[in-house]
Order: structure tokens, then sequence, then C-alpha cells
């Protein structure tokens, strides 16, 4: 029988944030705010800063190939290559990104980091602060998407590249695909937003804070101070709830009826008869989803990005959103999902209707996929092809 405190696998480590003493696998790192604070958006500030990132390919001699790739809320730096020491999940784009592949690692040299918040090697609430040593835990101050994209602007600095190719990314990672082309116009070839908005609207923001307080219900996330908790100790319940609520989000009935139906887990309660706890299958598979998150992520950093996402608005303090969209120059490759029901086909509409710079390589694409939010993921085929095409016209 199921019970919602206990789990199928070895016991949880407190928190799933990479730290210095685990391998690095693939991750490089870039150091700044050394001498003088990071200022945030918010009004906060960090004293020193790192940021974690991959690269593929080779930069060529006048820096003109770098493309940069945005990650989602839940994503890292290693977004494409084998799962292995330092890297426990498989690249989370490997179908879009590689040699002869959509984002050609032959041709182009392809650049992931670690948001700024992240858990993966940046600096963020499991990271330790400068004062004490001790991890940041709720210390840590409020970031935005524009926080996290001047964080990737040192980084770029930093590699030599004066201006991307293009930017790519999809959900969160297309948020900072948007802010790329409106702070730093002149700094992006092209940008390519993928299943995202230009401001978080309210339903958004309302899963999100249902996700939130299944967390902040969880008793061993003691306001935000469980890094020292023994296995098992730290708020996992929560964060795979907050997880499972997502997963829901990210797919569509059509996908769940047709890979779950109402299949009950257990083939045999003609004999042993129901109860109260038995699970449907499709319970089983979000109860996976939710322990696969908390083994590699760490629950403040889940809050706290979810917060930048909530906030997202690129009208904030620019008028509004139309006069925001206006600062952008670079010809965009807008992608929505038809079957999106957590950023609709019409919020990548509205973008494209916004971009308003004139440029002929403009355009919308809207994705034929059931596989709901997760279609910028799974429907690789689909979304490399417009990526290609998009590419290509800008040689």
């Amino acid at each position: 029988m199921h019970t919602p405190r206990h789990h199928t696998y070895a016991p949880f480590a407190p928190t799933g944030a990479w730290t210095p003493d685990q391998p690095a696998g693939n991750r490089r790192f870039h150091s700044f705010a050394q001498s003088r604070p990071f200022i945030l958006e918010g009004g906060g500030h960090l004293d020193g800063v790192t940021i974690a990132y991959e690269t593929w390919g080779t930069l060529n001699a006048d820096a003109s190939n770098a493309i940069l790739i945005c990650h989602a809320w839940t994503g890292d730096s290693h977004v494409a290559g084998p799962a292995g020491e330092g890297h426990p999940t498989p690249g989370w784009w490997e179908g879009i990104v590689g040699p002869g592949r959509a984002i050609d690692t032959d041709r182009y040299f392809v650049v992931c980091s670690n948001i700024l918040g992240g858990c993966q090697g940046s600096t963020g609430p499991a990271s330790p602060s400068p004062e004490d040593g001790k991890p940041y835990a709720l210390r840590f101050p409020v970031v935005t998407i524009r926080d996290m994209v001047r964080a990737q602007a040192s980084l770029a600095d930093s590699l030599g590249v004066k201006k991307w190719h293009a930017v790519i990314g999809g959900s969160m990672g297309g948020m900072q695909v948007l802010e790329w082309g409106i702070m730093f116009p002149d700094r992006v070839g092209a940008i390519v937003p993928i299943a995202t908005c230009a401001e978080a609207s309210a339903q958004q923001i309302a899963w999100g804070s249902i996700g939130r307080r299944a967390l902040l219900m969880d008793p061993q996330w003691n306001d935000g101070d469980y890094y020292g908790a023994g296995p098992d100790g730290g708020p996992w319940h929560g964060l795979a709830v907050a997880r499972m609520i997502a997963q829901v989000t990210f797919r569509t009935d059509n996908k769940f009826s047709e890979k779950f139906g109402r299949r009950l887990a257990n083939k045999h309660f003609h004999d042993e008869g129901l109860h109260l706890l038995s699970q449907f299958e499709v319970e089983g598979y979000l109860d996976h989803h939710g322990e696969r998150l908390v083994r590699r992520f760490d629950a403040n950093s889940y809050l706290y990005i979810g917060k930048a996402m909530d906030l997202h608005d690129v009208g904030r303090g620019r008028g509004d959103v139309a006069r925001a969209m206006s600062r952008i120059k670079a010809p965009a490759l807008t992608i929505g999902i038809s079957s999106d029901i957590l950023y609709p086909a019409y919020q990548q509409e509205t973008i494209h209707a916004l971009v308003t710079n004139g440029d002929p390589r403009n355009r919308y694409v809207e994705i034929e996929s059931d596989e709901g939010h997760d279609g910028f993921l799974i429907a690789t085929l689909q979304v490399g092809a417009e990526l290609s095409a998009f590419l290509a016209q800008l040689a």
C-alpha cells in the first residue's frame, strides 16, 4: 500500500544541489563581482557570483558563431551529452544540440549556463554565503530573469563573445531570450523564444503558487534551513509534490489518457481488494517524476526560480509590454506548441505580433504536438527542423 510519507528508493540527501566536492563533469565556472557587489533588480546584492556553464564546438576567430541556449525552470547547463560523473541525467536537448543536429556543434560554439539562483554550480540559495560559509538559504536575495541575463552577459564577456549569433530557449529559457533581445539588442544576432510569454499570466502564477505552498507546508523545509539535515531529513516530500503538480501542467489530457487510462497500479486488486490509498498508474508516474527531481534539485532554488518566473514581465519599468518589445532589433523565430496548456500558443502569437522591427525573417510557427508544454523538449524533429531553417537564414 502506498503511504504519502514514504518513497521507493534510497534515502534522499537534504538537497539535490551540486556541491564542489562532487565531480564537476563538463562544467566550467565563471566568477565575477569579487571586488564590488552584483546589484540585483530587486534591490539586493551578491558579493561574488559564480556561473557554471558548459560549451560544445569551437569559437571561431571573430567570435561570430556563438549560440547561447537558456534552460527552463529545473534545467541546468547539461543541454547535450550522456549521463555520467557530475551529470546524473543525459542532456535535456540531446535531439537538438550536437554534431550535424539542428544546433550543429560542428558549426557553432554552443554555450549553456546554469542560471543565477540555480543549484547546479551557479550561485544560489544552496551556495555558501561569504559572510559565514554556510548556505545562504533564505538569506539569498530575490533574483529576476533580468538578473539572470546580466549574469550571462558577464559570462559572454569572459568568453570573448561580444554578440551572440543567436539566443535560444524554451519556457523560462524563453523569458531569458526575450530579455536578451530587450536589454542587449546589439549583442544578439537572432532570438528564438519557445513556449514562453512576455509576461506571466495570473493562471501561470496560480499554478506556481500551489506548488510553492506544497513545499512550504513540508515541516522539514524548516524555513529554508534544512541543509544540515540527515538522510530523508530535507523537504523531499514537499518538493516532490510541487513537481507532481507542475508535471500535470506540462502534459495533456490526451497524453495521460493514452499512456495510463484508468488502470490501477495493482493488477491483482480483483483478488486482493481495493484500499483507500490504492494507486492508479498515473499516480505512480507522478511519484516517479517527483522523486527524480528531489535527487537533482534544491528546494529553495525551486522557490526562488519560481518567483523569478512569476515576476517575469518585460514591460515592468519600461512603459508597457509593447514598448519593451519594440526594443528588439534581432529577427525572431517564435515557436508555440499547439497543445500547451501552461504557456498557451496565443502567448507566443502575441510575442510574434509585438516584434515590430520589420525584419522579413521574423516568423511564428506552431508545432502540432499532443505532448503539451513538454513538446518543446520532446518533439525534437519538428522543433529542430524549424531551428535549422531559421539558422540557415542567418548565414
